[in-house]
C-alpha cells in the first residue's frame, strides 16, 4: 500500500511539472494572446484537479489504514477471547511445528526424558509458559490420536495438568503441549541429590491422596475410562501449594466402559510396569493401580524401588555371565510391615524432624502393598484407594505377594548397544522368594532376550 501511494505521488508530481512547463513554453511562444490565456486556464484547472485527487486519495488511504488497524485490533481481541474460551471448555489448540520450535527456542531447554519421549520448556507467543512433550514411536493413527487428545484435554480436575494443545507434523514425532508447573516433578522433592528439596510427611500424604484422586477421576468419572499408563514420580508435578498434579499423557489410552482390557505395546518406564502388561495380557486401570503403589512406596521411603547394589562377572569354563545384585525396596517394606517396624523404612530426613504419624505410615504402606499385588483382581480400584487413604475404609492386612521382578529392568543398562534399546523383548520373571537373604538383596542372571 505504501508503494502504491508513493508511485501515485510521483506520477502526480510529474504531471504538475509537465503542466507548468507547458505554461512557460506557451508564454514564451504565444505572448499574452487569447490562446495563451486559454492554455493557461486549462493547465491551472488540471493542476488543481491533480492536487485535489492527491488530497482525496491521501484522506481515503488514511481512513482505510485506520479501519484496518481497528479491524486488526478487534480480530486480535477475538482471537484472544477465542483462545481463552477454548482453554476454558478444554478444546485443544492445534499448533504448527514451527510455532513449537519458536516457543522452545529450537527445543533447547530439556526438562526431562521418559518412556515415551522428551519434555521441553517453552513460552508461547502470548507469554504463556508451557511444557512441550515430544512423543516418539507413536503408533496411533492421526484420527485416533486427535480423538484421544481431545477427550483427555476436555478432562477438568484440580489434580490434573491441563493439555493446552497438540501438534501433528506431516513427518516426524507428535507433540503435546501442557501448562508449565514451576516447582517441577515429585522426584526432585523426595529423592536425595535432587534440586527441589524434601517434602514433609504431611505434604507426602497430601501428594499420595491428590494423585489417587486424579487417577480415580480418570478411571471412574470420565465418559471413557482413561488409562495413564506411565505413573511415576517424574510425571507428578508439585504446584506452588505443594499439591500434586498428574501430567504427561503421552502413553494414555481410552478404554470403553464395556471393555475389560486394551491391547497396547510395552512402552512404559521400568520399575513401574504391571506384570500383566509385561506378559502382553492387555492393560486395564489396574496397571495404573500397580504403578501408583510403587510410587507410594517411593514417597514413603524417599528412595527408588529398585537399586543396583553390586555388579560382578562370574567366569565359568564355557562362558562369562554378567550378574547384577539388586535391592528391591518393596521386599524390605513387606518384611518391616510384617515385623511392625514401619518407621525404619520412612525417609530418615523426615523421621529426624519428627511429626511422622506411625498409624498414617501403616495405612499408606498397607494401601501400597495392596496396589502392587501381582494378580490384578486383588488390587483395589483407585476409588477404593482414595477412601482407604482418607480413613473411610479400614485397610486390611495385604496378602503375601510373590514380588515379581523382570529382566526388562536391565534393558537400558548398556547404552553402547543402540540396537538393544530398540528391540522389542519378551520379559522373563523371577520370584523374590524365601531363598533370598534377609537383607532383601537378590542376585539374578541377565541374558540377552532376542526379539520375537
Amino acid at each position: 500500500m505504501m508503494m502504491e501511494d508513493k508511485r501515485a505521488n510521483l506520477v502526480a508530481l510529474f504531471i504538475i511539472i509537465l503542466l507548468i512547463i507547458v505554461i512557460i513554453i506557451a508564454r514564451l511562444s504565444l505572448k499574452l494572446s487569447n490562446t495563451f490565456f486559454l492554455i493557461f486556464g486549462a493547465d491551472i484547472a488540471a493542476i488543481v484537479a491533480v492536487l485535489a485527487i492527491i488530497i482525496i486519495r491521501r484522506r481515503f488511504s488514511s481512513r482505510k489504514k485506520q479501519l484496518e488497524r481497528q479491524l486488526d485490533s478487534q480480530g486480535r481481541e477475538l482471537r484472544i477471547e477465542y483462545s481463552f474460551l477454548r482453554k476454558v471448555v478444554g478444546v485443544p489448540t492445534k499448533f504448527r511445528h514451527r510455532e513449537l520450535e519458536i516457543a522452545t527456542d529450537g527445543f533447547r531447554y530439556l526438562l526431562g526424558r521418559g518412556g515415551s519421549g522428551s519434555v521441553y520448556k517453552g513460552i508461547l507467543s502470548d507469554g504463556t509458559a508451557v511444557a512441550v512433550k515430544r512423543i516418539d514411536g507413536e503408533e496411533r493413527g492421526e484420527k485416533a490420536f486427535k480423538s484421544e487428545v481431545t477427550a483427555i484435554s476436555s478432562v477438568q480436575h484440580v489434580n490434573l495438568v491441563r493439555i493446552l494443545g497438540y501438534c501433528i507434523a506431516s513427518t516426524g514425532p507428535r507433540f503435546l503441549v501442557y501448562e508449565f508447573i514451576h516447582n517441577g516433578s515429585l522426584d526432585k522433592w523426595i529423592f536425595r541429590g535432587r534440586s527441589g528439596g524434601c517434602l514433609s510427611w504431611e505434604s507426602r500424604c497430601r501428594v499420595a491422596i491428590d494423585v489417587a484422586k486424579a487417577l480415580s477421576y480418570l478411571h471412574h468419572d470420565c465418559r471413557s475410562c482413561i488409562l495413564h499408563l506411565d505413573v511415576k514420580p517424574e510425571n507428578i508435578l508439585i504446584d506452588e501449594n505443594y499439591g500434586a498434579l498428574v501430567s504427561d499423557f503421552g502413553l494414555s489410552k481410552l478404554k470403553g466402559r464395556e471393555e475389560s482390557k486394551v491391547v497396547t505395546s510395552i512402552r512404559g518406564t521400568k520399575g513401574y510396569l504391571a506384570p500383566e502388561w509385561l506378559l502382553e495380557n492387555g492393560v486395564s486401570e489396574k496397571c495404573d493401580v500397580y504403578s501408583y503403589g510403587m510410587v507410594v512406596l517411593e514417597i514413603i521411603g524417599g528412595r527408588r524401588n529398585i537399586h543396583v547394589v553390586d555388579e560382578s562377572n562370574n567366569s565359568t569354563t564355557d562362558h562369562t555371565s554378567k550378574r547384577k545384585k539388586f535391592q528391591f525396596f518393596p521386599k524390605i517394606v513387606l518384611e518391616k510391615f510384617r515385623e511392625g517396624k514401619v518407621m525404619e523404612i520412612v525417609d530418615e530426613r523426615i523421621v529426624d524432624g519428627g511429626r511422622v504419624n506411625e498409624s498414617e505410615v501403616m495405612r499408606m504402606i498397607g494401601v501400597a502393598l495392596w496396589c502392587i499385588q501381582e494378580k490384578p483382581k486383588l488390587r483395589p480400584t483407585m476409588a477404593q484407594v482414595v477412601e482407604m487413604l482418607q480413613g473411610r475404609i479400614q485397610v486390611e492386612d495385604p496378602p503375601n505377594t510373590q514380588m515379581l521382578i523382570v529382566d526388562l529392568l536391565s534393558i537400558d543398562d548398556d547404552d553402547d548397544d543402540e540396537n538393544q534399546n530398540l528391540q522389542r523383548v519378551r520379559p522373563r520373571f523371577h520370584q523374590i522368594g524365601g531363598d533370598c537373604p534377609s537383607t532383601s538383596s537378590c542376585s539374578f542372571a541377565f541374558s540377552t532376550i532376542l526379539p520375537r
